[in-house]
Protein backbone atom coordinates (compact mmCIF):
# COMPACT_ATOMS: atom_id res chain seq x y z
CA UNK A 1 0.00 0.00 0.00
CA UNK A 2 2.46 2.84 1.00
CA UNK A 3 4.38 1.52 -2.68
CA UNK A 4 1.30 2.39 -4.23
CA UNK A 5 1.15 5.92 -2.21
CA UNK A 6 4.31 6.67 -3.18
CA UNK A 7 3.64 6.36 -7.38
CA UNK A 8 0.94 8.63 -7.05
CA UNK A 9 2.69 11.01 -5.31
CA UNK A 10 5.63 10.41 -8.08
CA UNK A 11 3.26 10.25 -10.58
CA UNK A 12 1.45 13.63 -9.68
CA UNK A 13 4.68 15.26 -9.00
CA UNK A 14 5.99 14.88 -12.26
CA UNK A 15 2.84 15.25 -14.46
CA UNK A 16 3.07 19.27 -12.38
CA UNK A 17 6.35 19.59 -13.24
CA UNK A 18 5.79 18.49 -16.76
CA UNK A 19 3.16 21.37 -17.34
CA UNK A 20 5.24 23.90 -15.17
CA UNK A 21 8.10 23.33 -17.29
CA UNK A 22 5.67 23.69 -20.56
CA UNK A 23 4.54 27.07 -18.95
CA UNK A 24 8.15 27.77 -18.95
CA UNK A 25 8.79 27.28 -22.34
CA UNK A 26 6.07 28.76 -23.91
CA UNK A 27 7.04 32.09 -22.48
CA UNK A 28 10.21 32.30 -23.84
CA UNK A 29 8.55 32.05 -27.54
CA UNK A 30 6.89 34.90 -26.61
CA UNK A 31 8.01 38.14 -29.39
CA UNK A 32 6.22 40.41 -31.65
CA UNK A 33 2.98 38.84 -32.28
CA UNK A 34 2.50 38.78 -28.37
CA UNK A 35 2.70 42.50 -27.91
CA UNK A 36 0.44 42.70 -31.61
CA UNK A 37 -2.00 41.00 -29.95
CA UNK A 38 -1.76 43.17 -26.36
CA UNK A 39 -2.12 46.63 -28.62
CA UNK A 40 -4.89 45.04 -30.59
CA UNK A 41 -7.12 43.93 -27.51
CA UNK A 42 -6.02 47.09 -25.57
CA UNK A 43 -7.25 49.37 -28.69
CA UNK A 44 -10.13 47.52 -29.09
CA UNK A 45 -11.02 47.85 -25.97
CA UNK A 46 -10.54 51.59 -25.45
CA UNK A 47 -12.55 52.34 -28.99
CA UNK A 48 -15.71 50.62 -27.08
CA UNK A 49 -15.41 47.07 -28.97
CA UNK A 50 -15.77 43.62 -27.77
CA UNK A 51 -13.92 40.44 -27.21
CA UNK A 52 -14.97 37.60 -28.16
CA UNK A 53 -13.38 34.12 -27.33
CA UNK A 54 -14.08 30.79 -29.68
CA UNK A 55 -13.42 27.42 -29.17
CA UNK A 56 -14.63 23.51 -28.36
CA UNK A 57 -13.90 20.62 -26.37
CA UNK A 58 -11.19 21.37 -23.83
CA UNK A 59 -10.41 24.12 -25.40
CA UNK A 60 -14.01 25.59 -25.40
CA UNK A 61 -13.41 24.66 -21.37
CA UNK A 62 -10.46 27.46 -21.38
CA UNK A 63 -11.43 30.11 -23.65
CA UNK A 64 -14.71 30.74 -21.61
CA UNK A 65 -12.64 30.56 -18.15
CA UNK A 66 -10.38 33.30 -20.08
CA UNK A 67 -13.94 35.06 -21.26
CA UNK A 68 -14.76 35.40 -17.75
CA UNK A 69 -11.11 36.66 -16.90
CA UNK A 70 -11.32 39.43 -19.16
CA UNK A 71 -14.69 40.58 -18.31
CA UNK A 72 -12.97 40.83 -14.65
CA UNK A 73 -11.00 43.53 -15.96
CA UNK A 74 -13.47 45.41 -17.18
CA UNK A 75 -13.14 44.64 -20.75
CA UNK A 76 -16.34 43.58 -22.64
CA UNK A 77 -15.99 39.93 -23.57
CA UNK A 78 -18.07 37.12 -24.66
CA UNK A 79 -17.42 33.15 -25.01
CA UNK A 80 -18.57 31.78 -28.26
CA UNK A 81 -19.20 28.08 -28.85
CA UNK A 82 -17.70 27.29 -32.24
CA UNK A 83 -20.89 24.54 -32.81
CA UNK A 84 -23.40 26.70 -31.86
CA UNK A 85 -21.90 29.96 -34.11
CA UNK A 86 -23.00 28.51 -37.33
CA UNK A 87 -26.58 28.75 -35.74
CA UNK A 88 -26.98 32.06 -35.27
CA UNK A 89 -24.72 33.01 -32.65
CA UNK A 90 -22.32 35.28 -35.07
CA UNK A 91 -25.03 37.71 -34.69
CA UNK A 92 -22.98 38.84 -31.71
CA UNK A 93 -20.25 40.36 -33.98
CA UNK A 94 -20.23 44.46 -34.98
CA UNK A 95 -17.19 45.37 -37.35
CA UNK A 96 -13.71 45.98 -35.04
CA UNK A 97 -14.83 43.06 -32.12
CA UNK A 98 -11.29 41.24 -31.78
CA UNK A 99 -11.61 37.50 -31.55
CA UNK A 100 -9.54 34.95 -29.83
CA UNK A 101 -9.69 30.81 -31.25
CA UNK A 102 -8.03 28.70 -29.23
CA UNK A 103 -7.15 25.25 -30.59
CA UNK A 104 -5.04 22.35 -29.86
CA UNK A 105 -4.79 21.25 -32.99
CA UNK A 106 -5.35 24.59 -34.82
CA UNK A 107 -7.62 22.23 -37.41
CA UNK A 108 -10.86 22.62 -35.36
CA UNK A 109 -13.58 21.72 -38.07
CA UNK A 110 -16.01 24.01 -36.68
CA UNK A 111 -13.60 26.82 -36.13
CA UNK A 112 -11.90 26.25 -39.73
CA UNK A 113 -15.93 26.17 -40.58
CA UNK A 114 -16.32 29.75 -39.28
CA UNK A 115 -13.22 31.90 -39.83
CA UNK A 116 -14.35 33.06 -43.31
CA UNK A 117 -17.18 34.40 -41.83
CA UNK A 118 -15.56 35.87 -38.47
CA UNK A 119 -12.52 37.18 -40.95
CA UNK A 120 -15.49 39.08 -43.02
CA UNK A 121 -16.64 41.02 -40.14
CA UNK A 122 -13.35 42.60 -39.90
CA UNK A 123 -12.39 41.08 -37.02
CA UNK A 124 -8.50 41.12 -36.25
CA UNK A 125 -8.31 36.80 -35.26
CA UNK A 126 -5.77 35.92 -32.63
CA UNK A 127 -5.14 32.58 -32.62
CA UNK A 128 -3.64 30.12 -29.62
CA UNK A 129 -2.14 26.98 -30.73
CA UNK A 130 -1.00 23.88 -29.96
CA UNK A 131 0.29 23.33 -33.88
CA UNK A 132 1.39 26.41 -36.12
CA UNK A 133 1.44 25.07 -38.97
CA UNK A 134 -2.18 24.67 -39.74
CA UNK A 135 -5.51 26.04 -41.19
CA UNK A 136 -6.54 28.00 -38.31
CA UNK A 137 -2.75 29.34 -38.01
CA UNK A 138 -2.55 30.30 -41.50
CA UNK A 139 -5.90 32.22 -41.38
CA UNK A 140 -5.02 34.03 -37.85
CA UNK A 141 -3.34 37.69 -38.08
CA UNK A 142 -1.63 36.79 -34.78
CA UNK A 143 -0.93 33.63 -33.74
CA UNK A 144 0.37 32.61 -30.44
CA UNK A 145 2.34 29.36 -30.17
CA UNK A 146 0.80 27.25 -27.01
CA UNK A 147 2.49 24.23 -28.72
CA UNK A 148 3.84 21.43 -26.01
CA UNK A 149 6.69 18.83 -26.01
CA UNK A 150 4.66 16.42 -24.52
CA UNK A 151 1.55 16.29 -22.25
CA UNK A 152 1.91 15.87 -18.52
CA UNK A 153 0.81 11.88 -18.44
CA UNK A 154 1.64 8.95 -18.61
CA UNK A 155 -0.03 7.80 -21.89
CA UNK A 156 0.92 11.70 -23.57
CA UNK A 157 -2.24 11.95 -24.70
CA UNK A 158 -4.20 14.06 -22.07
CA UNK A 159 -4.34 17.32 -22.85
CA UNK A 160 -2.47 18.48 -19.75
CA UNK A 161 0.35 20.64 -20.63
CA UNK A 162 -1.19 21.85 -23.51
CA UNK A 163 -4.19 22.79 -21.41
CA UNK A 164 -1.92 24.21 -19.26
CA UNK A 165 0.21 26.52 -21.51
CA UNK A 166 -3.36 27.99 -23.74
CA UNK A 167 -4.47 28.82 -20.17
CA UNK A 168 -1.39 30.35 -19.40
CA UNK A 169 -1.04 32.68 -22.72
CA UNK A 170 -4.42 33.67 -22.04
CA UNK A 171 -3.88 34.89 -18.84
CA UNK A 172 -0.49 36.37 -19.85
CA UNK A 173 -2.79 38.58 -22.33
CA UNK A 174 -5.12 39.87 -19.63
CA UNK A 175 -2.26 40.85 -17.23
CA UNK A 176 -0.53 42.70 -19.71
CA UNK A 177 -3.85 44.01 -21.26
CA UNK A 178 -4.72 45.31 -17.70
CA UNK A 179 -1.37 47.45 -17.38
CA UNK A 180 -1.45 48.62 -20.77
CA UNK A 181 -5.14 50.05 -20.10
CA UNK A 182 -4.31 51.30 -16.52
CA UNK A 183 -6.11 49.24 -14.77
CA UNK A 184 -6.80 49.89 -10.89
CA UNK A 185 -7.88 47.74 -7.65
CA UNK A 186 -10.92 50.43 -7.73
CA UNK A 187 -11.83 49.51 -10.96
CA UNK A 188 -11.30 45.96 -10.14
CA UNK A 189 -13.29 45.83 -7.04
CA UNK A 190 -16.55 47.58 -9.46
CA UNK A 191 -16.70 44.41 -11.02
CA UNK A 192 -16.44 42.45 -8.19
CA UNK A 193 -18.70 43.95 -5.58
CA UNK A 194 -19.59 40.87 -4.24
CA UNK A 195 -16.30 39.04 -3.72
CA UNK A 196 -14.35 39.25 -0.78
CA UNK A 197 -11.41 41.15 -2.66
CA UNK A 198 -14.40 43.67 -3.91
CA UNK A 199 -15.43 43.87 -0.69
CA UNK A 200 -12.60 45.13 0.79
CA UNK A 201 -11.54 47.54 -2.14
CA UNK A 202 -15.40 49.07 -1.51
CA UNK A 203 -16.22 49.27 1.80
CA UNK A 204 -14.33 51.71 5.11
CA UNK A 205 -14.08 50.26 8.44
CA UNK A 206 -16.94 52.85 9.53
CA UNK A 207 -19.27 50.33 7.32
CA UNK A 208 -17.92 47.21 9.02
CA UNK A 209 -17.16 48.37 12.77
CA UNK A 210 -18.94 47.16 15.64
CA UNK A 211 -20.57 50.81 17.08
CA UNK A 212 -20.13 52.35 20.67
CA UNK A 213 -23.26 50.43 22.29
CA UNK A 214 -22.31 47.41 20.63
CA UNK A 215 -18.34 47.29 22.45
CA UNK A 216 -17.01 46.65 26.03
CA UNK A 217 -15.89 50.73 26.60
CA UNK A 218 -14.70 51.51 30.22
CA UNK A 219 -12.65 54.55 31.43
CA UNK A 220 -8.84 53.60 33.41
CA UNK A 221 -10.83 53.96 36.95
CA UNK A 222 -12.86 50.67 36.56
CA UNK A 223 -11.17 47.50 36.94
CA UNK A 224 -10.14 44.77 35.46
CA UNK A 225 -13.68 42.61 36.46
CA UNK A 226 -15.56 45.44 35.16
CA UNK A 227 -13.78 44.80 31.88
CA UNK A 228 -13.90 41.18 32.32
CA UNK A 229 -17.34 41.78 32.46
CA UNK A 230 -17.77 43.90 29.37
CA UNK A 231 -16.54 41.90 27.45
CA UNK A 232 -18.83 39.18 28.61
CA UNK A 233 -21.55 41.02 27.07
CA UNK A 234 -19.69 42.28 23.97
CA UNK A 235 -17.42 38.85 23.28
CA UNK A 236 -15.06 41.06 20.62
CA UNK A 237 -11.78 40.22 21.96
CA UNK A 238 -10.80 43.38 23.54
CA UNK A 239 -12.13 46.38 25.45
CA UNK A 240 -11.66 50.19 24.46
CA UNK A 241 -10.87 52.51 27.63
CA UNK A 242 -11.37 55.87 27.24
CA UNK A 243 -11.53 59.38 29.14
CA UNK A 244 -14.08 61.83 30.27
CA UNK A 245 -14.26 62.72 26.54
CA UNK A 246 -14.37 59.75 25.17
CA UNK A 247 -11.04 59.82 23.88
CA UNK A 248 -8.89 56.59 23.45
CA UNK A 249 -6.65 56.00 25.83
CA UNK A 250 -6.20 52.16 25.84
CA UNK A 251 -7.12 48.78 25.11
CA UNK A 252 -7.28 45.50 26.86
CA UNK A 253 -7.55 42.18 24.70
CA UNK A 254 -8.19 38.52 26.28
CA UNK A 255 -4.62 37.96 25.62
CA UNK A 256 -4.04 40.70 28.07
CA UNK A 257 -6.10 39.13 30.92
CA UNK A 258 -4.76 36.25 30.07
CA UNK A 259 -1.42 37.41 30.77
CA UNK A 260 -2.50 39.06 33.46
CA UNK A 261 -4.18 36.19 35.55
CA UNK A 262 -0.72 33.78 34.39
CA UNK A 263 1.27 36.63 36.60
CA UNK A 264 -0.59 37.56 39.47
CA UNK A 265 -2.89 35.91 42.10
CA UNK A 266 -5.46 38.94 42.82
CA UNK A 267 -5.92 40.96 39.52
CA UNK A 268 -9.75 41.21 39.13
CA UNK A 269 -9.81 44.29 41.75
CA UNK A 270 -6.60 46.30 39.51
CA UNK A 271 -7.88 49.28 37.97
CA UNK A 272 -7.51 49.42 34.07
CA UNK A 273 -4.32 52.08 34.23
CA UNK A 274 -1.92 49.55 35.09
CA UNK A 275 -3.72 46.83 32.97
CA UNK A 276 -4.66 48.53 29.42
CA UNK A 277 -2.05 48.83 26.54
CA UNK A 278 -1.79 53.05 26.58
CA UNK A 279 -1.75 54.38 23.74
CA UNK A 280 -3.06 52.02 21.27
CA UNK A 281 -2.63 51.29 17.94
CA UNK A 282 -6.16 52.64 15.93
CA UNK A 283 -7.77 53.64 12.71
CA UNK A 284 -10.19 55.99 11.38
CA UNK A 285 -13.38 55.13 10.50
CA UNK A 286 -13.00 56.32 6.59
CA UNK A 287 -10.30 54.02 5.76
CA UNK A 288 -10.59 50.79 3.11
CA UNK A 289 -11.27 47.48 4.99
CA UNK A 290 -7.94 46.59 3.08
CA UNK A 291 -6.01 49.11 4.79
CA UNK A 292 -7.39 48.27 7.72
CA UNK A 293 -6.06 44.46 6.94
CA UNK A 294 -2.91 45.70 6.31
CA UNK A 295 -2.32 47.84 9.51
CA UNK A 296 -3.48 44.63 11.40
CA UNK A 297 -1.83 42.11 9.78
CA UNK A 298 1.62 43.41 8.01
CA UNK A 299 3.27 43.58 11.56
CA UNK A 300 5.59 41.03 13.29
CA UNK A 301 2.73 40.44 15.94
CA UNK A 302 -0.60 40.76 14.37
CA UNK A 303 -4.12 41.73 16.03
CA UNK A 304 -6.81 40.80 16.03
CA UNK A 305 -8.81 43.76 16.97
CA UNK A 306 -8.57 47.12 16.81
CA UNK A 307 -10.13 50.35 17.72
CA UNK A 308 -11.66 53.23 15.62
CA UNK A 309 -11.53 56.94 15.99
CA UNK A 310 -12.09 60.13 14.56
CA UNK A 311 -9.15 60.94 12.39
CA UNK A 312 -9.15 64.43 14.04
CA UNK A 313 -10.19 64.13 17.88
CA UNK A 314 -9.32 60.67 18.39
CA UNK A 315 -12.61 59.97 19.75
CA UNK A 316 -13.31 56.64 20.05
CA UNK A 317 -16.30 55.79 17.69
CA UNK A 318 -15.78 51.86 17.59
CA UNK A 319 -14.25 48.61 16.65
CA UNK A 320 -13.17 46.27 14.57
CA UNK A 321 -11.73 42.63 14.04
CA UNK A 322 -10.17 41.27 10.97
CA UNK A 323 -12.95 38.36 11.34
CA UNK A 324 -15.04 41.23 10.74
CA UNK A 325 -13.21 42.15 7.39
CA UNK A 326 -13.05 38.25 6.04
CA UNK A 327 -16.67 37.72 6.94
CA UNK A 328 -18.48 40.94 5.83
CA UNK A 329 -21.47 40.18 2.90
CA UNK A 330 -23.66 42.64 1.92
CA UNK A 331 -27.35 42.29 3.24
Amino acid sequence: MGEAKDTHISLGKATMLVEAQAITDASHKLGAEFTQAVEAITEMSNSGKKLIFCGIGKSGHIARKLSTTFMSAGISCIFLHASEAIHGDLGIYKPGDVTILLSKSGSSEEIVRILPIIKGFKSTVIAILGRLESPIGAAADIVLDASVDKEGDTLNLLPTASASVALALGDALASAVIHAKGFTSEEFARYHPGGQLGRNLLLTVGDVMHKLDKIACLTAKHTLKDAVLGMTEFPLGAACIVDDNNTLIGILTDGDIRRLLSKKEVVLDLPLSECMTQNPLSVNSEILLREALRIMEDRPSQISAIPVVEKSSHKLLGLIRVHDIHQTNFS
